[in-house]
C-alpha cells in the first residue's frame, strides 16, 4: 500500500437530480505536494471537495486518508482526520479578534484563557509563517489578511491538508503573492494542498500536479512542469474540431460601426477594478467574439452595456451616439438589445409567457395605462409560433425548460429589430437542439445587419459563430483577431494572460 498520498478519492459520484456533477471521479493527492482541480465553472470541482470536507456525502465511491479508508460525515470527521477547507466565503465571525475566531469551537472548554489563547495563536503565527495580529478584529481586516486567518485557523486544528477554493478570485495582485509565498513556506513544511481554480497562469505558478475536470468527469491529471497553458486550455473546454457552417460576412471594412468602447472602466461588486480600459468596437453584420475564462471581466461588461452598472471612466457609444451610464431604457430605446447570462433573472418567473414578452416594451400595449389583453395574448402566439416555442401563451414562465425559456429571451428582444445585440453566455445549460437553434438565429440577426457582441465561455462557440474574436483577461483585452487566424492553442495562451 502506497502511504504517500495523503488524500485518494476514488470512483466518487454526486448526483443533484438528474444533475451528475461529480461522475467516476479519481483524485489522488500525495503528501506535500500543491495540486490544481482545473476547469471551467460547473465543471464539479467545488462538488468533490466539498464531499472531501464533509458538506456533501458522495453516491457512491470512497475515500482514504494516509492510505486508510475514512468516512467522512461531516466536516468535524474532516478536521479529525486533518483536513481543512477555506471557500471564498469566509466563515469568520466579523465582530470577535483574530484569536477568538481561530480558538472558537476548538478549545473544547467553556471559559477561554484570552491572554493565554493570544500567546497560543502568536505562537502558531510564527510557526506556520502566517502573519496575523491575534488582538485585531477580524471586521477591520482586508480580504487577504481575512483569508490568512481562515489558513491559519486550519492550521491551528492540525490541518496537514489544506483546501482553497478559487481562493484568489477575491484578492489583488499582492495579495495572491503573499499567499503563493505563505502556500510554498507551508508546502516545504510538508502540507498538502488542493488548489481549486480556473485561472490558468496560477496554476502553472503554483502547483506541481494538475488533475482537469470537465462536465463532472476527469480528462486528466497530468504534471504542471511537463504541460503548457494551451494544453490544460484543450483539456479545460475539450474540443479539437469545429463545424463551422456560416457564411462569410460582408467586408467589415466598409461596414459601419455600431458599437463602440473607449477606455471603458468599472468596478466588481466588492468596488476592486474589474474592467480596466476595454477598447472594443463592433460593426453592422458581425458577431465580434468575446472569448476569456470566467470571471475576468465579462459580466461587469455586460451589466455596463445592459445599463446596469456604472462605468467609472470611458465612452460608449452606439451608431456615434454617447450612452456612456445611460439606463436600461435608455439603452434599449437607442436599439440595444440584450441577452443576459442569467436567464432567470430576465423574466419574471411567476408571470405568463405572454406577459414576458411584453414586458420590455409594455406601453404599446398600455397606450393609456390601460393593459391590452388580447394585444398581449396576439403577439404572444405570433412570437410563439415564429420561434417555435413549446408553451402556450397563459403558461407561467418558470414551467418552460431553459431552452424554451431562452427562446422567449430571444423572441422579446429580436423582435424589436435592435441594431446591436449583446448577448452574454446564450447556450449555457441548453441541451443540444436548443443551442443549434440559438446559434442560428444569432447568425440570423448578424445577416439582418446587427452588430452582436457574443459574450461566452465556450469557446467552440465563439470559433463557430464570430468573425472577429477578442480576448479578455483580468479586465484587459488582450488581443483581436480575425476568426480565421484564431486557433485553441492562440486563444488559450490569451485566455491565460500571455501575450
Amino acid at each position: 500500500m502506497n502511504h504517500t498520498h495523503a488524500v485518494e478519492m476514488r470512483q466518487i459520484t454526486k448526483r443533484f437530480g438528474p444533475l451528475v456533477a461529480n461522475d467516476r471521479v479519481d483524485f489522488c493527492l500525495r503528501q506535500g505536494e500543491i495540486h490544481a482541480l482545473l476547469g471551467e465553472n460547473g465543471a464539479g470541482k467545488s462538488t468533490l471537495m466539498r464531499i472531501l470536507y464533509g458538506l456533501y456525502h458522495a453516491d457512491e465511491g470512497e475515500i482514504l486518508v494516509n492510505g486508510q479508508p475514512a468516512p467522512i460525515k461531516s466536516p468535524k470527521d474532516a478536521i479529525g482526520r486533518g483536513i481543512g477547507m477555506v471557500t471564498q466565503h469566509f466563515a469568520l465571525v466579523p465582530p470577535l479578534t483574530v484569536t477568538e475566531n481561530i480558538v472558537l469551537g476548538y478549545t473544547g472548554a467553556f471559559r477561554l484563557d484570552l491572554k493565554e489563547a493570544h500567546r497560543k495563536v502568536a505562537a502558531a503565527s510564527a510557526q506556520y509563517g502566517i502573519e496575523v495580529e491575534p488582538t485585531a478584529l477580524v471586521k477591520n481586516l482586508s480580504v487577504g489578511q481575512r483569508q490568512r486567518v481562515e489558513i491559519l485557523k486550519a492550521l491551528y486544528r492540525q490541518a496537514r491538508v489544506l483546501i482553497l477554493d478559487e481562493p484568489t478570485a477575491v484578492l489583488i495582485p499582492q495579495e495572491v503573492e503573499q499567499l503563493f509565498a505563505t502556500l510554498q513556506h507551508l508546502q516545504r513544511s510538508g502540507l498538502s494542498v488542493i488548489f481549486i481554480s480556473h485561472k490558468l497562469n496560477e496554476v502553472m505558478n503554483i502547483t506541481q500536479q494538475v488533475t482537469v475536470l470537465r462536465g463532472g468527469k476527469v480528462i486528466g491529471s497530468v504534471t504542471t512542469s511537463e504541460t503548457t497553458p494551451a494544453q490544460l486550455a484543450r483539456m479545460m473546454v475539450g474540443r479539437e474540431t469545429f463545424g463551422v457552417t456560416k457564411d462569410p460576412p460582408g467586408d467589415a471594412g466598409t461596414a459601419k460601426t455600431a458599437l463602440q468602447l473607449e477606455g471603458v472602466t468599472a468596478h466588481d461588486n466588492q468596488g476592486l477594478p474589474a474592467l480596466k480600459g476595454i477598447s472594443l468596437a463592433v460593426h453592422a453584420e458581425e458577431i465580434l467574439g468575446l472569448a476569456g475564462v470566467s470571471g475576468n471581466g465579462q459580466s461587469e461588461l455586460a451589466e455596463v452595456l445592459a445599463g446596469t452598472r456604472r462605468c467609472t471612466g470611458g465612452r460608449v457609444s452606439v451608431a456615434g451616439r454617447d450612452l456612456t451610464n445611460a439606463g436600461p431604457a435608455e439603452m434599449m430605446a437607442a436599439g440595444v438589445g440584450r441577452i443576459p447570462e442569467d436567464r432567470h433573472a430576465s423574466v419574471v418567473g411567476e408571470m405568463t409567457v405572454a406577459q414576458n414578452m411584453a414586458l420590455e416594451h409594455l406601453d404599446s400595449f398600455a397606450p393609456n395605462g390601460l393593459l391590452k389583453r388580447r394585444q398581449i395574448q396576439q403577439h404572444a402566439e405570433k412570437l410563439i409560433a415564429a420561434y417555435q416555442i413549446k408553451a402556450a401563451p397563459g403558461d407561467k414562465i418558470r414551467t418552460l425548460s431553459g431552452g424554451n425559456m431562452q427562446k422567449v429571451i430571444l423572441a422579446r428582444v429580436f423582435e424589436q429589430n435592435p441594431q446591436v445585440i449583446v448577448v452574454a453566455q446564450p447556450t449555457r445549460g441548453l441541451d443540444v437542439g436548443a443551442t443549434e437553434y440559438v446559434r442560428g438565429k444569432l447568425l440570423e440577426q448578424r445577416d439582418r445587419g446587427a452588430a452582436i457582441l457574443l459574450i461566452s465561455e465556450d469557446l467552440d462557440e465563439i470559433l463557430e459563430l464570430s468573425d472577429r474574436i477578442a480576448v479578455i483577461y483580468e479586465g484587459e483585452i488582450m488581443g483581436i483577431l480575425p476568426a480565421a487566424e484564431a486557433d485553441t492553442e492562440r486563444l488559450g495562451l490569451l485566455m491565460a494572460g500571455v501575450r
